[in-house]
């Protein structure tokens, strides 16, 4: 039996940091702090689903609650004069009251834009998950996604499958296509992984995204 990683938690500590960073003493609140890292994270990424996210990371200090919402299309979150930032602030907080979380005094939410998309797995499977909601047929939605990106020249290597019931059809089957190589099994190998899902009428189309983007070494050990 083959043990499957996710890319992501593989290379933690390694060319890789966490999403989720607290700094303090207090650490009787984990549960507490842990619960709403998660329903926040999950309910931003319901929110502004269609607006091309790429990552949502959260710094937590003794005064502060820092959100950073890494997005392809800042202009679409932060609205005119940012109007759009300011309701969704507000829509947050009511959430995290409904919740029952524990409101931060000092809350803070970072629009940072994504300067190259088309290197971005969360962005691409966002991107094939548009193409299929539309109807698009699926080989030439991947076909011309892994062609914009493989025209990046920080990428080396990308693989989009798709899954579920394609084109309509009744029985459920997987398709996937690749270009370039995708190293796994390399630690410093820096790979971007992600899923994402298209919401059809016959049901749910599943996508996974893998770009690799080149080693990553020490500045100490850089190959000249």
């Amino acid at each position: 039996m083959t043990h499957v990683v996710h890319p992501y938690s593989h290379r933690l500590g390694i060319i890789r940091d966490w999403k989720s960073r607290w700094f303090g003493k207090d650490t009787t609140k984990y549960v507490d702090h842990l619960r709403t890292d998660v329903l926040v994270r999950s309910w931003l990424t319901k929110r502004l689903r269609g607006m091309h996210l790429s990552v949502i990371e959260i710094e937590r200090s003794e005064k502060q609650y820092r959100i950073m919402i890494h997005t392809s299309r800042p202009g679409m979150i932060i609205g005119r004069s940012g109007e759009g930032i300011e309701k969704l602030r507000v829509a947050l907080k009511k959430e995290m009251h409904r919740s029952k979380i524990v409101i931060p005094q000092d809350m803070k939410l970072d629009i940072v834009e994504v300067n190259n998309p088309e290197a971005d797995a969360a962005i691409v499977a966002s991107m094939v998950a548009e193409g299929i909601e539309k109807r698009l047929p699926f080989r030439r939605v991947l076909k011309s996604t892994i062609e914009k990106v493989m025209a990046n020249r920080d990428v080396m290597g990308a693989a989009i499958a798709v899954s579920g019931r394609l084109g309509g059809a009744e029985m459920a089957r997987r398709e996937m296509m690749k270009r370039g190589g995708i190293p796994l099994q390399t630690l410093r190998a820096d790979i971007d992984f992600a899923r994402d899902k298209a919401y059809m009428t016959y049901g749910v189309i599943g996508i996974k995204v893998w770009i690799y983007r080149g080693m990553k070494f020490d500045k100490k050990e850089q190959p000249k």
